[in-house]
């Protein structure tokens, strides 16, 4: 059995919500892919938007593809837990699908910008790990937004301003994980520490205590 198959107590029925921020050349994509092979019990939600389905896309599996109005009415029914506007489309996660995931005792990892990650503390507060990512310095953050140079070096300044910008927002995390090049196992390692340490926290173990003392209120 692999040893964090059983991360998750036996008497804990709901998961960790964990969210994992970082700015465009952070790595999270790939992190959270090795993330998923080390702990099975991890569950990505499958977000909603309301860009166009692209060739060989599937409603559902890539997305939940929605209309302005159908979002727009979810977000004031309370039907989506964060949201966020690019490039004029709607993308956000729907608290039906958190609810299902956090329902099967799986941990939910939310792949989210830093603005949505500020709405789920709100909503949340100490209920979710908030994790940001980022590269290992500026100079190698702005190689990665560089690219293969085929961009205008107007277009990678912006990429680097708005980098910058979620960068300096990392305080209000509670914690920071250095993505460095071609190392992204090793930081899938280093959330999986902070996974381990969750589930440990005393105030989720407070079922456990209370067996010690069912008579006196703990």
């Amino acid at each position: 059995m692999d040893e964090f198959e059983t991360l998750t107590p036996a008497k804990k029925k709901e998961g960790i919500v964990f969210v994992i921020s970082g700015p465009s050349g952070s790595g999270k994509g790939t992190v959270i892919g090795h993330l998923k092979e080390m702990y099975p019990n991890l569950g990505l939600a499958v977000s909603a938007t309301t860009r166009d389905m692209r060739p060989g896309e599937r409603d559902g599996v890539e997305y939940f593809f929605k209309t302005r109005e159908e979002f727009e009415r979810m977000i004031r029914d309370g039907e989506v837990l964060e949201h966020t506007v690019y490039n004029g489309n709607y993308y956000g996660t729907l608290r039906s699908e958190a609810e299902r995931i956090l329902g099967e005792g799986l941990d939910l990892v939310l792949e989210i910008e830093v603005d949505g990650a500020g709405q789920i503390r709100r909503l949340m507060g100490d209920r979710a790990v908030l994790i940001m990512l980022i590269a290992p310095s500026g100079e190698e953050q702005k190689r990665r937004l560089a690219g293969r140079g085929t961009d205008s070096e107007e277009v990678i300044a912006a990429r680097v301003a708005r980098a910058y910008e979620e960068i300096r927002q990392a305080p209000l995390y509670d914690y920071v994980a250095v993505n460095e090049t071609d190392k992204a196992e090793e930081c899938a390692k280093d959330l999986m520490a902070v996974i381990r340490a969750e589930h440990i926290r005393s105030g989720r173990m407070a079922e456990y205590i209370h067996d010690y003392f069912p008579d006196d209120g703990i």
